[in-house]
C-alpha cells in the first residue's frame, strides 16, 4: 500500500545535535501509536506517515460513523480521504514528546520545517483540474460536491458562498449600471449644474491663504456636471435597493446553504463532540478543557481593541493632514495644470496613499489580532477562529473605511468660514467641498481604492505562487536529461518524485481560506456601505469575482499544497459579520444621501424657497436659483490679517472686489447660521430617520418572507426520521416475535 497520509520535512541535522534528538523523539512517539513511517533522503529529509487502521475504526465507533453516506470512501478504509487527513492532522498536532513539546513547538524551533497532506491522483482531483480550475470555465457552474470530496466541507462552503454571492451581484451590477447610465444621460439637463456653468460673474473666495486668486464659479463647470452624474434622484433609489439587496442575499444564502448541507448529512453535526472524540482517540487519559470566562481579561482585551481602533483612526487623520498640506503645495506649484486641479490631485494622491496604508496595516492588524487571541486563551480551534475573525474584521473595517467616513461626513463641514477658518497647527486650512457637493471626492476615493485593491492585490495573490511553481519546474528539468545519457542511477523511489513536487508547491496554513473570506467580506462592505456614492461598485465586484473564483481554484488545485480538510456545516461567524454589514449599509447609505449628497438641500429649496413656491410660477424649473441661494456673502475687509488677498481677478472688468461668495448658509453681517441652515438640518435628520426605518422594516419583512430552510429540506428530514423510527420499531417487533 503506497498511500501516505502526511509528509513531514526536515533539514539534515548533524548526528547527535539537539534538533536531531528532538526529531527522533517525536517520530518514536508516532511509532508507539502504531504509525508507519517511511524515510526518503534528498536535499532534505522526508518522512511519510501513515496512521494505523484502528484509529479510524475507533473514530467510526465513537461517532456512529457520521460519514455513513458515501463520499468517495476508499473500499478498504470505509472512511473518506478528507476525514482521514483531518484525523491524522489532529493526532500529529497533538502528539507530545517526553519534553512536553508538540509539533507546533518543534516547527518553531526548526526541527521540522513543513508538514502537509499529499495531492493524490484521485478522480475527484482530476475532475477538478479539468472542469473547475480553468479560465475557460469562468461562466460554468461549480462542482461543489466534488470540491467537498477533495478539499473538505469548509472549502466547499466557501466556494458555494462565493458563487452565490457573485450570482446575485450580477443583478445589483445591472441595476447599478442602469443608474450610472441614467446619470450620464441626464448629465447636462440638471438645472443646478446649468446654473454653475452660467455663473460667470459669481466671484468665489480664495481656496487657500497665500497666492490663491479669487475664482469664478463657472470655472468648475465640468466638476459640477460630474457631481450631478453621481448625485441625482436615481442614486437615492439605488441606495435603498442595495440595502434591501443585502438582506435578500443573506436570506437566500441561508436557504442555499441548507440545501447544500442536507445532502452531506451534517445538518445536526456537533463540532465539540467531534473534537472530544479525536482527543480521546489520540490520548485516552485526556481531560477536556473546561469553559472559562474572565471579565478582567475581556475588559483588558476590549481596551486594547479600542486603542488599536484609535491608532487606525489616527492614521485616517494623518491622511487628512496629508491632503491639506498637499493641496497647499499644489496650489503654489509652478505647473499650471497642478495649480488648477490642486483639489482633485490631492484627493487622488491621497487615495493611492490610503491604499498603501491598507496594504501595510493589514499585516499589522493580523499580528495584533493574533496576539489578542493568545491573550484570550480560547478553548477550541473554532472558538479561536471566531474570536480572531471578529477582531481582524473590526481592524480591517476601520483601516479601509475611516478615511472614507471622513470624506463622506466631515469634509467641508468642520472647516469654519472665511475670516475664521479652522486650521491644522494654526497654519493650514482644512479642505472645503466644491459648491456642487462633496460626493465626487467620495466617488474618486472609492473608485481608486476598489480598482487598486482588485487589480494589484489579485495579481500579486496569483503571481507569487505561479512564479514559484514555474521556477521549481525549471529547476527539476536538467536531472532527467542526465539520465538519458546512459549514466547509471539506482531506481528512484516512486514516492520521492511525488513528495518533492508537493513540497515545492506554495505553502498553505490555517489562515489560507480565512484570507480569501476576509478579502471577499471587505469587498462586500465596499459594494454595500457607500454604494450611494459609487453605483459602479457592484459591477466592479462582479467582474472581479468571476476571476476570483477561478483564481482561487487554480491556486488550490495546482499551485498550493493540499489544504487540511475541515468539517463545517455553515460559513461560521462570517454570517453574523455579513448581517452586521447589512445594517451598516442601511445607516451608511442613509447618511450619504442625507449628509454628503445635495439631495436634501435641493428638495428643501424646491418646496420652500423656490420661485415655484414663492411666486407660484410653474413655467420655470423649481430648482432655479438654488446655487445663488446656497452661497453666502463674505466682505473682503473681514479676512484674517495674515491672509494675502489678491486685489484683482484677471480678465474681470470692473472695480476692486468688495465681496466674495462661499458655500454655507450664513448671514452676511455677523456670519451666524441662517434660518435656512436649520431648516435643512432638520430635513436631513428627518430624512435619515425615515430612510433607516423604512429600509430596516423592509429588511425585516424580507427576512420573515423568505424562510431560512426550504420546505423540501424539511420534508426530507421528516421522511428520514420517520423511516428510521419505523425501521427500529419493526426490528423490535421482529425480535420479540422470534
Amino acid at each position: 500500500d503506497d498511500k501516505w497520509d502526511f509528509v513531514l520535512v526536515s533539514s539534515i541535522h548533524a548526528a547527535g545535535s539537539e534538533k536531531e534528538i528532538k526529531r527522533k523523539k517525536f517520530l518514536d512517539e508516532l511509532s508507539k501509536k502504531g504509525f508507519t513511517i517511511k524515510k526518503i533522503e534528498d536535499k532534505k529529509l522526508f518522512y511519510g506517515v501513515r496512521a494505523p487502521e484502528e484509529i479510524f475504526q475507533k473514530y467510526q465507533q465513537l461517532l456512529k460513523n457520521p460519514d455513513s453516506r458515501l463520499q468517495n470512501a476508499d473500499a478498504h478504509h470505509g472512511i473518506p480521504v478528507t476525514t482521514r487527513i483531518r484525523i491524522v492532522n489532529f493526532i500529529l498536532q497533538n502528539t507530545m514528546t517526553p519534553n512536553l513539546e508538540k509539533l507546533h513547538d518543534l516547527m518553531k524551533k526548526k526541527v521540522f520545517e513543513a508538514m502537509f497532506p499529499l495531492h493524490e491522483k484521485e478522480e475527484a482531483r482530476e475532475f477538478l483540474e479539468k472542469k473547475w480550475a480553468r479560465w475557460r470555465d469562468i461562466f460554468c457552474q461549480q462542482p461543489i460536491e466534488k470540491i467537498r470530496c477533495y478539499f473538505g466541507e469548509k472549502v466547499a462552503l466557501y466556494f458555494a458562498w462565493l458563487g452565490w454571492y457573485t450570482y446575485l451581484l450580477g443583478i445589483a451590477a445591472v441595476v447599478g449600471l442602469v443608474v450610472f447610465v441614467a446619470g450620464v444621460t441626464v448629465f447636462n439637463s440638471s438645472q443646478v449644474s446649468k446654473e454653475i456653468c452660467e455663473a460667470s460673474n459669481t466671484i468665489m473666495c480664495p481656496l487657500c491663504d497665500q497666492q490663491c486668486p479669487f475664482w469664478l464659479l463657472s470655472d468648475t463647470c465640468t466638476y459640477a456636471r460630474v457631481t450631478h452624474m453621481i448625485d441625482n434622484e436615481a442614486t437615492v433609489f439605488f441606495a435603498m435597493f442595495m440595502a434591501i439587496w443585502a438582506t435578500v442575499f443573506l436570506e437566500l444564502w441561508k436557504r442555499q446553504r441548507a440545501t447544500v448541507v442536507t445532502n452531506w448529512d451534517l445538518y445536526g453535526w456537533d463540532e465539540d463532540e467531534e473534537e472530544l472524540a479525536m482527543e480521546l482517540i489520540n490520548n485516552l487519559q485526556h481531560e477536556p478543557r473546561k469553559y472559562q470566562h474572565s471579565y478582567f481579561r475581556s475588559t483588558i482585551i476590549l481596551l486594547l481593541v479600542l486603542v488599536m481602533i484609535a491608532v487606525l483612526i489616527g492614521i485616517a487623520h494623518a491622511l487628512v493632514i496629508y491632503r491639506v498640506i498637499a493641496m497647499a503645495l499644489f496650489t503654489q506649484s509652478n505647473f499650471k495644470f497642478l495649480r488648477e486641479q490642486a483639489n482633485t490631485m490631492a484627493v487622488m494622491t491621497g487615495a493611492v496613499l490610503h491604499y498603501i496604508t491598507i496594504v501595510i496595516m493589514s499585516k499589522v492588524n493580523r499580528r495584533v489580532a493574533l496576539y489578542l487571541c493568545d491573550l484570550e486563551k480560547p478553548r477550541t480551534f473554532s472558538q479561536r477562529e471566531n474570536n480572531f475573525t471578529v477582531k481582524i474584521f473590526t481592524f480591517q473595517f476601520f483601516t479601509n473605511f475611516s478615511s472614507l467616513i471622513y470624506i463622506a461626513f466631515f469634509l467641508g463641514r468642520i472647516n469654519g468660514h472665511p475670516g475664521n477658518y479652522v486650521r491644522i497647527a494654526g497654519k493650514w486650512r482644512l479642505e472645503e467641498c466644491h459648491p456642487s457637493g462633496c460626493i465626487t471626492d467620495l466617488f474618486i476615493q472609492m473608485a481608486i481604492i476598489m480598482m487598486l485593491k482588485q487589480t494589484i492585490s489579485s495579481v500579486v495573490e496569483y503571481l507569487v505562487p505561479w512564479m514559484a511553481h514555474k521556477v521549481h519546474k525549471k529547476r527539476q528539468r536538467p536531472k532527467k536529461r542526465r539520465m538519458m545519457l546512459g549514466e547509471e542511477e539506482e531506481a528512484e523511489d516512486p514516492c520521492k518524485e511525488q513528495w518533492l513536487s508537493n513540497y515545492q508547491l506554495s505553502e498553505v496554513n490555517t489562515f489560507s481560506l480565512f484570507d480569501e473570506f476576509l478579502e471577499m467580506v471587505i469587498q462586500y462592505s465596499f459594494t454595500t456601505i457607500f454604494v450611494a456614492a459609487f453605483p459602479l461598485a457592484p459591477l466592479l465586484a462582479f467582474c472581479n469575482n468571476l476571476f476570483e473564483i477561478r483564481l482561487d481554484a487554480i491556486k488550490m488545485v495546482r499551485l498550493c499544497r493540499r489544504m487540511v480538510p475541515r468539517k463545517a456545516n455553515d460559513i461560521g461567524i462570517w454570517l453574523q459579520v455579513l448581517e452586521a454589514i447589512g445594517i451598516l449599509a442601511v445607516i451608511g447609505n442613509g447618511l450619504v444621501i442625507a449628509i454628503t449628497s445635495n439631495f436634501i438641500p435641493v428638495q428643501v429649496y424646491k418646496y420652500i424657497y423656490s420661485p415655484c413656491m414663492t411666486e407660484n410660477s410653474t413655467a420655470v424649473d423649481c430648482s432655479t436659483g438654488y446655487i445663488n441661494h446656497s452661497l453666502s456673502v463674505f466682505r473682503i475687509q473681514d479676512f484674517e490679517p495674515d491672509t494675502k488677498v489678491p486685489k484683482m481677478l484677471q480678465d474681470f472688468a470692473g472695480d476692486e472686489i468688495k465681496e466674495c461668495r462661499y458655500r454655507d448658509y450664513r448671514n452676511a453681517d455677523d456670519y451666524s447660521y441662517t434660518v435656512q441652515f436649520w431648516h435643512i438640518f432638520a430635513a436631513r435628520l428627518a430624512f435619515l430617520i425615515l430612510f433607516e426605518h423604512v429600509a430596516l422594516c423592509i429588511k425585516l419583512i424580507a427576512a420573515w418572507y423568505v424562510p431560512d430552510v426550504p420546505q423540501s429540506v424539511k420534508n426530507e428530514f421528516l421522511t428520514r426520521k420517520h423511516s428510521n423510527l419505523r425501521k427500529e420499531l419493526s426490528m423490535k417487533e421482529y425480535s420479540t416475535e422470534v
